[in-house]
This record gives structure tokens, sequence and C-alpha cells, in this order.
């Protein structure tokens, strides 16, 4: 079977699954973090608002709550670290030569150099 779009396969999860902590002995069940992360990679992807993300990720709400703190501790760091150095093992990724698309960046008329106001 094909594996959905934006979603994570089953070696890139082993890769990365140890980067959580487990679960408390006590309270309520956490949320499974593969579908977290799945959810946040969708909308990385589709550049889509919090709130139009599929249920099958999860609640949105819960999901942006972990982007942030993940963002905030490191862990998505760490995730990407780990992704990143799987390929450039396997020499998908050219470790030299990183691009970035300036297309979708947004600036400020002023930074292209208008005058403000006008």
């Amino acid at each position: 079977a094909a594996m959905p779009r934006h979603q994570l396969s089953d070696d890139q999860w082993d890769l990365i699954c140890d980067v959580f902590p487990p679960p408390a002995p006590t309270g309520r069940r956490p949320v499974d973090r593969r579908d977290v992360v799945n959810g946040i990679l969708w909308i990385l992807r589709t550049g889509a608002p919090w709130r139009d993300m599929p249920k099958e990720f999860g609640k949105w709400g819960t999901v942006y709550d972990l982007f942030t703190t993940w963002n905030r501790d490191g862990t998505l760091d760490e995730i990407l670290r780990r992704l990143q150095a799987a390929h450039v093992d396997v020499g998908e990724i050219d470790q030299e030569l990183w691009c970035t698309d300036g297309t979708i960046v947004r600036a400020a008329r002023c930074a292209a150099g208008a005058k403000k106001g006008a």
C-alpha cells in the first residue's frame, strides 16, 4: 500500500520515536505522538490554517500546543536532524548544498524599496 502524503514511513518513525519521553504512569493517556508529528508535517507541507488540519491527526489545538512546545524545547530540531542525517547517510541529500525557495517568502513593500505610505 502507498504511504499517504505528508506522513512518516515506518522507517522514519523508527528513527525519531525515542525523542519523546515515555508517558507518565498515571493520568490520561497521551495522544499518539506519531499522529501529532504527521499532523505537524501536514500543516507545514500544505500551509493550511491549524483549524483545517484533518481530524485523523487529532485535535488541532493539541497538535498546535505540542508543536509550540517541541519547537521551543528543541524536540523538532532533533527530529529534523535525525531525518536529515538518515537521508545524507544514503546519499539522498548533499550535505554541502542547501537551497531555500524564496518564492514563498513574503516581505513588506518597504523591504523591496517602496516608500512607506505610498
